[in-house]
């Protein structure tokens, strides 16, 4: 047990010896990432974003670290491979030297050429073979660990050894092989903490100084030999310094670069994080009309239900879009556009037109002076004016909210009084004006309670769960309660057709309100249709994705676009006695449970143009 256990020991103290290894060399091993992080963000400039964009997707994180490693290392590597290739050319320039040297000599001496064609063959294969580089670019990774230090000083090492020994063996050519010292010495300081460099400079000072101690013991002049070794090893020692402070000032200064990029990286991914979240389209289109980037919701709105074009797409090669492309066109052309937006239409596949409110804004080049040329790009935000409208509606019933039990106070009472006022008066004997004046007071009192009653129904009731009910059979009630009421036969030739289900459709609805909401719509599409058998009609239908429809249409005149716009608005009525609630109250209380309620305009060749749709969630 005890041999396990020093084993163990031992390899966490290799393991403690190697973590403390990568954080000492970490600064001096950070790489160059400038021109990684321009590449990418040419490439990120304008990211598609769409509905698979996911701003923590895992893929595009291990994507992230992948090129931030890689970029971190290039530096290191890049001078890996310059010292590499230095090796193999000194090593090269040396092998002609001596062999001319060689050839022009009486007595050739083959040691020197021996040992320099050796470093040569050694220094081009760590260049060019594909595992020794691979090896060289390895050492220089900030994963490196001890080990591959240690293969570091071993390659400085040869280097060393070599030059020294050449320096020594042919100190009678008059060719100064210890100035050759400087290039390890150099790479030391640049590549590896400052310790590590000093003991190499230390170690060169030392070789020097043995040689000149050899020349010394073997001519007796040492003065002059061991001052230019005392001389050259200042040098080296200077050289490491040098090269290791202006090493550390590169990397800091990158190092600093990098954590600007990184932070303007994140802030990139948080753009887009709230880009693809926002509920208004936003498109970014260059001068050529194409689209190079699109949010959710700007495709949402630009296709509807159908299949999301993929960017980059031409904004003007569909017709639906021809005003958004001209409007687009004419804003990146230069024409001033109003900062509030523009309202345009685009036609849907299913012959709807969508109205949206465009607002154009333009990037420059020069950042905020507009005396540089601008950018040709131009971000569109698209935004639904059926939205807008539907946040003024929420403002106006949390207004009408606050006022709808003072109202059916301070009306219902007077009301009251004032209806028995009147009938006491007709209980006497009245002239007959007088008793038509008497009938328009009765009226009118009645007008006034049903608006009370109407506003009082809007106001916010108890936030109960709906009862789960069968539209089915409370629809067919309504339509005989209404048909009774308004004295309209059902069947055959009659004026209004119904088209219901015979099997259960199951809804969370109040049934009261799901009444209230059909014969709203029921006594407006009487009010508009004309006597014709088959002039209104009632359809409830399942559609896909668990919904379930019902349909209200007439043959009734087509609505203005200009009266479309503020249909379900409270207090809005074509007609002088209308309350101007009806619709309003639709909307308002198919919201309340989740439904939707919307007006379509049929083309001219179908009979029954006007239909309101109520759209609602099926129970299953």
């Amino acid at each position: 047990m005890a041999p396990d256990g020093e084993r163990r020991g031992a390899d966490r103290r290799s393991a403690a010896g190697d973590a403390a290894d990568r954080r000492e060399g970490h600064d001096r091993r950070r790489g160059d990432r400038r021109q990684g992080d321009r590449r990418r963000g040419e490439r990120r400039a304008w990211p598609s974003i769409g509905p698979d964009t996911e701003a923590a997707d895992s893929r595009f994180a291990r994507r992230e670290s992948v090129e931030d490693e890689a970029s971190s290392a290039g530096a290191l590597q890049r001078v890996a491979r310059l010292y590499a290739a230095a090796r193999a050319v000194v090593g090269i320039a040396l092998v002609m030297l001596l062999v001319a040297t060689g050839l022009a000599s009486d007595r050739p001496d083959p040691v020197a050429p021996s040992i320099a064609l050796a470093y040569a063959l050694a220094a081009l294969a760590v260049w060019l073979l594909p595992r020794p580089r691979a090896l060289v670019e390895a050492i220089a990774t900030p994963a490196g660990n001890g080990r591959r230090r240690l293969q570091w000083l071993a390659t400085i090492g040869i280097d060393l050894l070599a030059f020294v020994a050449l320096h020594l063996l042919d100190r009678g050519s008059g060719f100064n092989f210890a100035a050759l010292l400087m290039l390890p010495v150099l790479m030391a300081g640049v590549l590896m903490p400052r310790l590590l460099a000093l003991g190499i400079a230390a170690a060169a000072t030392l070789l020097l100084l043995v040689v000149a101690w050899e020349t010394e013991r073997t001519t007796g002049d040492a003065t002059i030999g061991l001052g230019r070794a005392g001389l050259a090893g200042i040098g080296f020692f200077a050289t490491a310094l040098v090269a290791g402070e202006l090493a550390q000032w590169l990397l800091r200064g990158e190092a600093a670069a990098r954590d600007s990029m990184e932070l303007a990286r994140r802030q990139a991914q948080l753009n887009r994080l709230v880009i693809q979240e926002m509920g208004d389209g936003v498109l970014v289109v260059d001068r050529a009309l194409r689209v190079r980037a699109a949010n959710p919701a700007a495709r949402a709105l630009l296709v509807g239900r159908e299949p999301q074009p993929e960017v980059p797409f031409d904004l003007g090669a569909h017709a639906a879009w021809t005003a958004l492309a001209a409007a687009a066109a004419r804003a990146l052309a230069g024409e001033p556009w109003p900062a509030e937006g523009r309202e345009i239409g685009i036609a849907l596949a299913d012959g709807r037109t969508r109205r949206l409110r465009l607002r154009v804004r333009l990037t420059r080049g020069g950042g905020d002076d507009p005396a540089l040329p601008a950018d040709p790009y131009g971000v569109l935000l698209l935004e639904d004016v059926r939205t807008l409208e539907a946040r003024v509606r929420q403002e106006k019933l949390a207004a009408m909210g606050r006022m709808s039990a003072g109202i059916a106070h301070e009306i219902r009472n007077p009301l009251a009084a004032i209806s028995q006022a009147n009938a006491l008066l007709l209980e006497d004997a009245l002239p007959p004006a007088q008793q038509q004046l008497a009938r328009i007071v009765a009226d009118n009192v009645r007008r006034l309670q049903r608006i009370a009653d109407e506003v009082t129904a809007l106001a916010p009731g108890h936030a109960e769960a709906p009862p789960v009910i069968d539209a089915a059979a409370i629809v067919a009630d309504a339509i005989v309660d209404w048909a009774r009421t308004a004295a309209l036969s059902l069947g055959p030739g009659s004026r209004l057709e119904t088209e219901l289900p015979s099997q259960p459709l199951k809804l969370r609805f109040d049934p009261d309100h799901l009444r209230r909401v059909l014969v709203n719509l029921l006594d407006n599409a009487a009010r508009h249709a004309s006597d014709t058998p088959g002039a209104m009609r009632v359809r409830l239908v399942r559609r896909d994705g668990r919904r379930v429809a019902l349909e209200v249409a007439s043959d009734g005149a087509t609505i203005a676009p200009e009266v479309e716009r503020h249909l379900f608005e409270p207090f809005f009525s074509t007609r002088s006695r209308g309350s101007g609630l009806g619709l309003y109250i639709c909307r308002e209380l198919c919201e309340r449970y989740g439904a939707r309620i919307d007006y379509l305009q049929h083309p001219p060749s179908e009979r029954l143009r006007n239909e309101f749709v109520v759209v609602m969630k099926q129970v299953v």
